[in-house]
């Protein structure tokens, strides 16, 4: 075993020598030629193609580079990819996601369309650089794609695509979304935009989302085939937006459906505060600066500016919800598209210096300018559907109404599953079933159930029973205000057909042949022919 080490330490000694003797006496260009040379040769008689992907591309940052290092770190996860045995493991700060990795030098085999390729990370030292104003890291990274030549032609320009398109899946669904609103009166911040963000950490799921189990599978489905229905917007010739319009009485988990929303498809949120807009020029310019796979909301649009629902009144005026009317003098913009720009100066409903029009926000919506970009949701909220212009809430605008109402029995165990971690099975069967007798006739909220739940949920047994007391009370109350308002309707509809009956008596009021007949009655009793 001596003699054998000996043997292998003469060798390398002896081909250190000869590489010294070749360094020294060779030239360094002559080196060069003969090793592409030997490269050009091996490259002739190899089954393979050999790609290089640097991580700086001049002075640049290699995109490419990135998306490879995304897409294999997806890939090195299973160990159906990797062929490898080394593995790096990082994570970023305030985040819960591990990254996967390739280490130093190491290989990784993939298969696309059923064709096997070699990624191999390379990692070198750099020379000692010269002065240059961006300094270079000390290593020089890349990747080095091994594809078979006869596969070549067709493979690797799909590949490359599908690997960007996958790298901007797991960016998305590894960074922190955001939720935008924007600046008051239409300033713009440090980097010149005018919407400013925070992250967007709602918990918000359709699993915790207490509403019809029914409407909220629809709904995801409708959401899924609108993320993944690029080729049937461009095939049908349709702008790659939809827009959502959720209303009911407040309390019912408006806010809480668009968080579920954006968690479902990884989506940002701009929350547009119309009231901070001022004119529909600045509206534009916001909807610009909004980007692709986005959720644009604006809630309580009947409270936000006067864009009421109007009637037609029968002087030809428009007239508003709010009772305001137009005269025929004044134009009502295109086609139901409701009044023209306020001059400078005027005030909308709320007190504030806003000239936006229905018009305006209907182009917002679904005119030309809603197309720039894609893959964009709008989602409307409001308490009064009744109070929005029917130009608002055709299809192409409002494509989905969703009606959010009162808790059902259904909401209810999805309530009492969250707070309480308790299936409809943990309770007792009378209990249950005075549950879903009373809970349609209470009309609770699924914030007021909540509430009850919330401050109860160290016990589970007096949390259902004091839901249970309070749907009752609840109950019995509209109950008692619906019989009293059937009485004042009632007593109003006798008042107003004893009104309109003619009345007896010394203080009735007579006409035609009874007022006559009274006086002839009254000449005669004086003698009077």
């Amino acid at each position: 075993m001596k003699e054998l080490w000996t043997t292998m330490a003469s060798l390398m000694g002896v081909l250190a020598f000869f590489q010294t003797l070749i360094h020294t006496v060779v030239p360094p260009e002559l080196r060069f030629a003969v090793l592409k040379l030997f490269q050009r040769l091996f490259n002739c008689f190899s089954a393979y193609c050999y790609y290089e992907i640097t991580e700086i591309d001049g002075v640049n940052t290699n995109e490419l580079y990135n998306a490879v290092q995304l897409y294999l770190s997806s890939a090195a996860s299973s160990s159906a990819f990797t062929s490898s045995n080394r593995l790096s493991l990082t994570r970023g700060l305030n985040s819960s996601v591990i990254t996967y990795g390739l280490a130093n030098n190491d290989r990784l085999s993939d298969v696309f369309r059923g064709v096997p390729v070699v990624w191999e990370h390379i990692v070198t030292p750099r020379q000692s650089q010269t002065f240059s104003w961006r300094p270079m890291p000390e290593e020089k990274r890349g990747f080095t794609l091994r594809i078979n030549k006869k596969n070549n032609a067709q493979l690797l320009k799909d590949y490359l695509e599908f690997i960007t398109e996958k790298a901007g899946e797991i960016r998305r669904k590894n960074q922190d979304r955001l939720l935008y609103t924007n600046s008051r009166g239409g300033s713009l911040d440090s980097r010149g935009h005018p919407w400013e963000s925070v992250p967007f950490k709602h918990p918000s799921t359709f699993d915790t989302l207490a509403m019809d189990p029914m409407m909220k599978v629809q709904i995801m489905c409708d959401l899924s085939d609108f993320a993944n229905g690029e080729e049937f917007y461009k095939r049908t010739g349709r702008a790659w937006k939809r827009g959502y319009l959720l209303y009911g009485p407040p309390g019912t988990g408006k806010s809480s459906m668009i968080a579920a929303m954006a968690n479902h498809l990884g989506y940002d949120i701009y929350d547009l505060e119309l009231t901070e807009v001022n004119t529909n020029s600045e509206l534009r310019k916001l909807l610009m600066k909004t980007s692709s796979k986005s959720i644009i909301v604006i809630e309580d649009i009947d409270c936000s500016i006067n864009l009421t629902n109007r009637k037609k009144t029968n002087g030809g005026s428009l007239e508003s919800a709010s009772g305001k009317r137009s005269g025929p003098s004044e134009s009502p913009g295109r086609a139901g598209a409701g009044p023209g720009p306020a001059g400078p100066g005027d005030l909308d409903g709320n007190g504030n210096n806003n000239s936006i029009t229905l018009s305006g926000l209907l182009n917002f919506t679904d005119g030309l300018w809603s197309c720039c970009g894609s893959e964009r949701i709008f989602v409307f909220t409001t308490n009064h559907i009744e109070k929005l212009d029917p130009a608002l809430l055709r299809s192409g605008r409002m494509d989905m109404h969703v009606f959010m109402s009162y808790c059902s029995f259904p909401s209810l165990k999805i309530l009492l599953k969250n707070y309480l971690g308790i299936d409809e099975v943990d309770i007792e069967k009378d209990v249950l079933d005075e549950l879903a007798a009373v809970i349609d006739a209470a009309e609770m909220t699924p914030a007021d159930v909540s509430e009850v739940l919330i401050k109860n949920r160290r016990d589970n047994d007096r949390a259902v029973k004091e839901l249970l007391e309070a749907l009752k009370t609840r109950a019995e109350k509209r109950r008692v205000d619906m019989r009293r308002r059937v009485e004042v309707e009632e007593a109003e509809e006798e008042e107003k057909r004893a009104l309109d009956s003619p009345k007896d008596g010394s203080g009735a009021v007579k006409c035609g042949d009874d007022v006559e007949g009274d006086y002839k009655k009254g000449d005669e009793d004086n003698g009077v022919d």
